[in-house]
Order: structure tokens, then C-alpha cells, then sequence
């Protein structure tokens, strides 16, 4: 028996990337799958792919930043499935931050797919979660660290980083809340499949295993949060970035010089 066979397990921005991964690494352990995004041509390609393996799965077109578009997909999996044992939040985007000039309405719109979608479904599948249920929240290293102009995406891992205890609290003897924090994750061949990564030697040092991330590392690392034999972890982030948040580097440390613009 497969490892998630009859559970029902949503994802949101689901037709490529992490999520592309995340919707197809679940299939193939059993799970029905219902995902969202707002790319109807790769959620489409993404959906006829699951099939073709052998899976089951729905794909909704839409943008989780709308409300009317949350409740309808809700109830469309729901009618479809009548149950969600995992919901994975992993749809958000980037307006880039204050020295692009992000508007106010950008700003507000990243924090709608990224942190108030998630509320939002957390609180419409209430009702229809499993005993033992687990959302997964896929937050960022970029909560913790930041580049210049990142203010509108790091805003949205942030917030998701908090929303993920407070929901664990309210939930607890029902459903389990955790998040997982990407590093660099190369998701490449989850857009081209004919990808070929190349690294120089300084993108794969940098990182303390000696290499970049995959996303089928994102979806390990979710299936091990949603699996009911690790039932005792609520509420807790795991960081996945091949120690790389984890080296302290100083001007002149580990062949790293800083110049100034």
C-alpha cells in the first residue's frame, strides 16, 4: 500500500515549481490531489501529467489573492473529494520591495497570496479536515535574511512564519500546523524538463552538503510533516537549505571579499 493512499492533499500554486513537485510526489504515494494556481496552460499540462502516471487530481484556474476564487475552490474539492487531510500553502509571488517603488497595492496583493490565502483556506476546510490532518506552510530562509528590494516577498514568508504557530494553537487536537523554510531550491526541470543545471563551485560551497537544493527536498520534508507517525511536531519550522543560513561569513572568510559599489 502506498504511503498516502486515500488521503486528499491541496496545494496552492500547484502547476509548477515546488509546487508542481509537490502535486506529483503526492500522487505517486496515493494521495488525491486538488490543486490551484493561476497558470491555466501549466496547470493543465501539470493535471494530464498526474493522470497519465496513474494518478487522481483536479486542477482549479484561479487567483487565491481573490476571495470569491478561494470559496469556489473550496467548495470544489470538497464536493469533489469531502475530505482534506493535507493542505500545503505554497502559491506567493514577488512585487520586489521599496527601491522598485512596490505600491501599496502590490504590497497588499503579495500578502493576500501569501499569508492571508493561507488563513483563508485554513479557516474554509475547517470543517472537512481529518482527525489528524497537517497543513504544511512553505515560508522561505528569506523570513530570516534578506536581499535589498525583497521587502514585499520576505513581508509574506514572515507573516507566514507567525500565521503557522497561531493556527497551530487554535487547531491543536485536530490538526497539526508546520511550515518549511526553503534555501536556494534549483526547480528548474519543474519548468523545462529537458533542464540541465549547472553550478559554479562557489553556488555549491557556499552551502555546508556541498550542493544546491532539489525540490523533491521541499517534498520530503512535507510528507515526513504530514505523515501521522510524526504526530508529536506542531508548530515548528523546518529550515531546508543545506546549512547555508547556517555559515557566518566575514570579509575575507571561506575566499568571500566584500567590494563596495
Amino acid at each position: 500500500m502506498k504511503r498516502f493512499e486515500g488521503k486528499v492533499c491541496v496545494v496552492t500554486g500547484g502547476a509548477l515549481g515546488i509546487g508542481r513537485c509537490l502535486t506529483r510526489e503526492f500522487a505517486k504515494e496515493g494521495a488525491n490531489i486538488a490543486f490551484i494556481d493561476i497558470n491555466k496552460s501549466a496547470g493543465e499540462e501539470n493535471l494530464l501529467f498526474i493522470k497519465e502516471k496513474g494518478g487522481n487530481a483536479i486542477f482549479y484556474h484561479g487567483d487565491i489573492a481573490e476571495e470569491k476564487t478561494l470559496n469556489s475552490f473550496a467548495e470544489t474539492v470538497i464536493n469533489t473529494y469531502g475530505k482534506v487531510d493535507y493542505l500545503i500553502n505554497n502559491a506567493c509571488i514577488s512585487k520586489n520591495g521599496i527601491l522598485s517603488g512596490c505600491s501599496y497595492e502590490d504590497f497588499n496583493y503579495v500578502l493576500r497570496i501569501g499569508v492571508s490565502a493561507p488563513y483563508m483556506l485554513s479557516k474554509l476546510f475547517m470543517p472537512y479536515f481529518s482527525q489528524g490532518a497537517s497543513i504544511v506552510n512553505i515560508a522561505s530562509t528569506r523570513a530570516f535574511m534578506s536581499q535589498s528590494d525583497t521587502e514585499s516577498y520576505t513581508a509574506a514568508k514572515g507573516g507566514i512564519l507567525a500565521l503557522t504557530h497561531a493556527l497551530a494553537v487554535s487547531l491543536k487536537g485536530k490538526v497539526r500546523v508546520n511550515s518549511i523554510s526553503p534555501g536556494w531550491i534549483d526547480t528548474g526541470e519543474y519548468y523545462n524538463e529537458s533542464y540541465t543545471p549547472e553550478y559554479s563551485s562557489g553556488d555549491t560551497k557556499q552551502h555546508l552538503v556541498g550542493r544546491v537544493g532539489k525540490a523533491t527536498d521541499i517534498a520530503r520534508a512535507a510528507m515526513f510533516l504530514c505523515d501521522q507517525e510524526n504526530d508529536f511536531i506542531t508548530g515548528e519550522n523546518i529550515t531546508v537549505d543545506g546549512g547555508m543560513t547556517k555559515l557566518m561569513i566575514y570579509s575575507g572568510d571561506e575566499g568571500w571579499e566584500y567590494k563596495e559599489e
